[in-house]
């Protein structure tokens, strides 16, 4: 429970224009509309003609796979050259759902083009005895067996020393993959990753799944006399692993999942082509019909993940969701159960441990939650991860010690865990910082798993806090962002079906599209009581749910609701204030609230929140595909570029703070450059002017690199140790640089010198900066500056 006003952040209160809420009514005319039109408004989407296409995904243009160029047409002929020589085929897929589900799209995929058994085989890593990704291994076992060509979903990208090892045995490699770039493209036959495209391609976000599933369109329309089953029955696995993946559902991720989605609702329909008995069992089990996005975050997703949480491998996840015995998928499906009902309790137990560690850490001190254990069960730490990170507002990763594993050479004891980042903080970028600790690890921004020796944990662990404090500073709280403001009256109207119907053409929702929070103040609850829930066998599982019903002054019928993983005595018994998560109870038939947090009613919050916004308005235009127009004249400070540091912003904000001014956020996502990139840039530039002769200005030289003063100035002495000759005219700013005839760059290692080193570093944590304050949310640039 919070218990500060600052710890929640209202909505803006915005004048949304009639013709807007109208246009959302003209696309479906039994909403009310309001709701929606105030969701998307707020969320950055203000254009009409892109309405249509949001809500509706048959209106929506999705894109080609065509789009990933050279690389999607080199899969192509090397996939088509393995058809037609009959060569072995495997796929190398990841243990969770994304992974499992992106290895069951290749598996029925490629299914139509090599033959399942002979021809086509996969493999995936067991989570307890192998880390993501490729490896020595399992690649010599493969090739062992004669395969000619392995292709990855969700994983290879930065396999670098795996992939020259296959090479080395003849075995050519298609990386499909949504990971974090590896700074020179790998020697492989094929790299499908959306992360070279930029940020704001409706590809770029791709979940592993997706990618997989490109792949597989592509050989369609290269082959389109073999496959004997449509591409579209591959969705349903889509949107289940898509919605499953920390990725946003924007572009086309929106558009495969609610396509995916429609497909996965036919799945409770046995006489469907293209049935999945698997799935059609997975529903039945987790009591969901597969028409709503949550009875994949809630249903079959944790099922899925459960199976490696718990058994280490897998591998049977993929017969489960592909194959059409009946009574086999009834086996797996059941054996899936168990193991998510196992699942929750060693989540439970390990939550409640891991709470003893936190007791005894000053969290005042610490930016950067790092703990271990021996008795820890690795598979369920990505989990307990990301509640703890989202509880304390910092980044946490937690490691299990107990692995048999151990490195020959020195004998050192392996431990392996799982990381989870909040508030936008890249986590890849900020481990990566710390790669040279660490045996392994992958990921992206948001998650990563990692391996990592006993004896290197404690400087892991000062290394990562002090990087984190270098770069960023002191993190403040998060706060929990409300999206409306509703009674209890608003939720019984129409049983809670008009405001429903309006939250439902919002989704799916997930990552940059979050479930609405909704904010129903001074309000009590009764009727409270909580019990253990039970698995499928009738079995109690040490898992708590507590169920209520809410009142508020508007209404003296109580609304349904539940709250998991608390007990009846946490909720007050005075007048509240609670953000609750409306839905609907598919086995009860009925909507109910999901309650998210609660704290004793506070009657001035609004005031306290309008004389805040009075000393700090900002507006975040940072995402916005257009010009922002501003909407009256009042004076607007704008920021046009990415800030590397608070120090920038805080001028910003002195000069906003003046009566009426407004702080505008208008600086937009973009790739950024790799520090050799920009190493490699600035000697381009540097030949360039001393052999034509010419100056530059310092200024517009910084905004050719996209770097600081600070940065460039460490640029400038790699030049000079490296055989240039440099000089500035402080009067003119203007720079010099010769390369004098007897004089060339040192013949040299240049990236190891430790200068250059020194500028890599320099970018790297200003590169670090900006993508967080690409990303970091108003509130928390607010709790920050004020």
């Amino acid at each position: 429970m919070t218990n500060s006003i600052l710890d929640w952040q209202l909505p803006p209160q915005l004048e949304i224009p009639a013709e807007f809420v109208a246009a959302i009514r003209a696309c479906k005319p039994t909403v009310n509309g309001k709701y929606a039109a105030q969701l998307l408004w707020q969320r950055g989407m203000r254009e009409i003609d892109r309405i249509p296409g949001y809500l509706d995904c048959d209106k929506y243009q999705p894109t080609s796979s065509v789009a990933f160029g050279a690389e999607m047409t080199a899969a192509m002929e090397r996939l088509k050259k393995a058809h037609i020589d009959g060569e072995k085929v495997a796929i190398w897929g990841d243990f969770d759902a994304d992974g499992v589900t992106a290895t069951s799209v290749l598996w029925d995929g490629l299914g139509q083009f090599f033959s399942r058994g002979k021809q086509l085989s996969y493999y995936i890593p067991d989570r307890m005895k192998e880390s993501h990704g490729l490896n020595i291994a399992g690649v010599k076992r493969l090739a062992a067996q004669g395969v000619n060509l392995i292709v990855t979903c969700d994983t290879g990208s930065t396999n670098i020393k795996e992939i020259e090892y296959a090479a080395e045995l003849g075995v050519d490699i298609i990386v499909t993959d949504h990971h974090t770039l590896p700074i020179e493209r790998p020697s492989v036959a094929a790299i499908i990753n959306p992360r070279y495209f930029e940020s704001s391609h409706p590809l770029f976000h791709l979940a592993g799944v997706a990618v997989a599933y490109k792949l597989v369109e592509a050989l369609y329309a290269t082959l389109p006399d073999i496959p004997q089953q449509p591409v579209e029955y591959l969705l349903d696995l889509v949107a289940i692993g898509l919605i499953a993946d920390l990725v946003q559902l924007k572009g086309d991720c929106r558009y495969l999942a609610q396509q995916g989605i429609k497909r996965l609702t036919l799945q409770n329909n046995e006489d469907i082509d293209g049935f999945r008995p698997g799935v059609h069992q997975l529903l039945k089990l987790c009591k969901r019909n597969g028409d709503r996005p949550t009875d994949i975050s809630f249903g079959i997703a944790p099922r899925i993940n459960a199976i490696s949480r718990i058994h280490g491998d897998a591998s049977f996840g993929v017969e489960l969701l592909t194959s059409k015995d009946v009574k086999r998928c009834h086996e797996l499906a059941a054996e899936t159960e168990l193991a998510n009902t196992r699942r929750k309790e060693l989540q439970k137990n390990t939550t409640a441990k891991i709470q003893n560690k936190l007791d005894d850490l000053d969290l005042s001190t610490t930016s950067v939650i790092v703990l271990s254990d021996n008795n820890w069960s690795p598979g369920v730490l990505g989990l307990v991860a990301g509640q703890i990170a989202q509880e304390h507002g910092k980044p946490t990763i937690l490691l299990s010690t107990n692995s048999d594993e151990v490195i020959a050479k020195g004998q050192s004891q392996v431990a392996r865990g799982s990381a989870r980042s909040t508030q936008n903080i890249d986590l890849y970028q900020l481990v990566n910082s710390q790669s040279h600790l660490l045996n392994s690890f992958g990921g992206h921004p948001f998650a990563a798993g990692m391996s990592i020796n006993v004896e290197n944990i404690p400087v892991f662990t000062e290394a990562i806090n002090q990087q984190l404090q270098t770069t960023i500073g002191k993190i403040p709280p998060p706060p929990i962002a409300t999206d409306l403001i509703i009674t209890c009256a608003e939720l019984h109207a129409n049983s809670g079906r008009e405001l429903f119907e309006d939250l439902l053409l919002l989704e799916p929702y997930g990552m940059g599209n979050p479930v609405p929070k909704l904010l129903i103040r001074n309000c009590k609850f009764k009727d409270i009581k909580n019990k253990n829930i039970q698995d499928f066998k009738g079995n109690t599982v040490q898992y708590i749910r507590t169920k209520f019903e809410l009142i508020d002054n508007t209404s003296v019928q109580g609304f349904s609701g539940i709250w998991w993983g608390h007990y009846e005595h946490e909720i007050p018994q005075v007048n509240c204030d609670a953000i609750v998560e409306l839905d609907f109870n598919s086995y009860d038939k009925r909507f109910e609230i999901r309650l998210i947090e609660v704290r004793p009613a506070i009657v001035d919050d609004q005031s306290n929140f309008t004389n805040r916004q009075n000393h700090l308005i900002i507006l975040d235009f940072r995402h916005e595909v257009i010009d922002p127009k501003p909407t009256n004249s009042e004076p607007i400070i704008w920021i046009k570029e990415c800030p590397s540091d608070w120090s920038t912003l805080q001028s910003y904000c002195q000069q906003s703070i003046q009566p009426n001014s407004r702080l505008a956020l208008d600086y937009q996502s973009t790739n950024l450059d790799t520090s050799r990139e920009i190493f490699q840039q600035l000697v381009s530039i540097a030949k360039y002017l001393a052999s034509a002769s010419k100056q530059v200005e310092l200024d517009r030289l910084k905004s050719r690199l996209n770097i600081s003063d600070r940065t460039l100035r460490l640029g400038l002495d790699a030049l000079i140790e490296i055989g240039f000759q440099v000089s500035l005219q402080e009067e003119t700013n203007l720079l010099k640089i010769a390369l004098p005839q007897s004089l060339s760059p040192r013949d040299v290692d240049l990236y190891s010198l430790a200068i250059v080193q020194k500028f890599f570093a320099a970018i790297e944590e200003e590169q670090f900066n900006r993508n967080y304050f690409l990303q970091v949310p108003v509130y928390s640039i607010e709790s920050s500056l004020i």
